[in-house]
């Protein structure tokens, strides 16, 4: 029995301001531009970050423990995020204050896409939900069957979303209709980037997919070593997506990779380290530079037209979260526990915070903000004073 609890504060005026614009925000994983970049964020630079200070942090029922990877949507004023206690909360984002929560069946490790005052996510119990961004309500849920770790990508009033069941879903986005789906051949963890009338999605089959936006038929594929937990970021005709494990046979891993939009053609690919694991971080692309996190404990840089290395910055853990860039600063989390903003141009540190526990949520940076959630069950906003 699904349910919501809901406090008096729900109608405050903080989902009206203007200051909050969606525009602004952070309103999905991958942003709407599908390359985790702010080209918006005005307040927050390399000269300003290493003054940022923690403002709040909200404690859920979250154990931390084996995951938490569902990172922070922002829009309207109102931070979204999910919790492996089942829930999905929805936080003042200028004080943190709880406004509503949705408990579904199990863990929330999807992260949400808000849209047209509606927030979609997924959970491990199997169900993809619609919910009322201002009160909670919920409005559909589809069953896929298997768990969804994929977080939704929102595009012409479809939801993308993938299942643990090897399927990718398009669903209409006010009914919760199935439209159609595309069958892969194992998990789908990866979340769905749309573009061009494309979704592009990862699969622990080892294949990067572009399908038909419309029709779901399948228009490439290209397989990698192993399994895809990346997601896909595309910029300019190219999408960028990382792969987790290494070629067989223990060779040398070639964990970051650039693929013709068109046709899935491969550009380049680019090894990180000899290390086993790959990347299971998803790119951020700006400026012609692709960011993105190793299993190696490093943060790395790359020409997005080459695959050239510009620069490497070692961390003290393994990097699952997926970069999020935005005025001339990288921030990313890490297993050693901290959240980090980089520098763009060169990977030096500008500013980090310890946190409770291993950071494996992505960061959204919006309106002067940087919110992202932490393996000791509590959701972070750091800002300037």
């Amino acid at each position: 029995m699904k349910r919501i609890s809901s406090l008096v504060l729900i109608v405050c005026t903080c989902l009206v301001s203007v200051a909050w614009g969606q525009k602004n925000g952070w309103s999905e994983f991958h942003r709407p531009d599908m390359v985790r970049w702010n080209t918006s964020e005005k307040v927050l630079n390399g000269k300003t970050v290493p003054n940022l200070v923690l403002l709040w942090s909200y404690s859920t029922g979250g154990t931390g423990g084996y995951l938490w990877t569902s990172s922070p949507a922002v829009a309207n004023g109102v931070v979204y995020i999910g919790s492996d206690d089942g829930n999905l909360y929805a936080l003042n984002a200028a004080t943190g204050t709880l406004l509503w929560s949705y408990t579904t069946g199990w863990y929330v490790y999807s992260s949400p896409a808000v849209a047209n005052g509606v927030v979609y996510v997924g959970s491990s119990d199997t169900n993809v939900y619609a919910l009322d961004a201002s009160t909670g309500a919920a409005l559909w849920s589809y069953t896929t069957g298997d768990s969804v770790e994929s977080s939704p990508a929102m595009a012409n009033g479809v939801v993308y979303v993938g299942s643990d069941n090897g399927n990718v879903y398009a669903l209409n986005a006010k009914t919760g209709a199935k439209l159609w789906s595309y069958a892969t051949g194992n998990n789908v963890e990866s979340s769905p980037a749309v573009a061009d009338g494309v979704v592009f999605v990862g699969s622990d089959d080892a294949n990067v997919y572009a399908l038909n936006a419309s029709t779901g038929a399948k228009l490439w594929s290209y397989g990698t070593p192993l399994y895809v937990l990346s997601s896909p970021a595309v910029a300019n005709g190219v999408v960028f997506v990382g792969s987790y494990l290494y070629d067989p046979p223990r060779k040398r891993p070639k964990a970051v990779y650039a693929l013709n939009a068109s046709n899935g053609a491969k550009l380049w690919s680019c090894a990180t380290a000899p290390h086993p694991r790959g990347v299971v971080s998803s790119p951020a692309v700006a400026n012609g530079v692709v960011y993105v996190g190793s299993e190696e404990w490093s943060v790395y840089a790359l020409n997005a037209g080459t695959g050239a290395k510009l620069w490497s910055h070692a961390i003290g853990g393994s990097v699952r979260s997926s970069p999020a860039v935005a005025n001339g600063v990288v921030y990313v989390g890490s297993y050693d526990g901290n959240v980090y903003a980089l520098k763009a141009k060169t990977g030096a540190k500008l500013w980090s915070y310890t946190t409770g526990g291993p950071v494996q949520s992505s960061p959204a940076v919006a309106n002067g903000m940087v919110y992202v959630g932490s393996d000791d069950g509590k959701v972070y906003a750091f800002g300037l004073k």
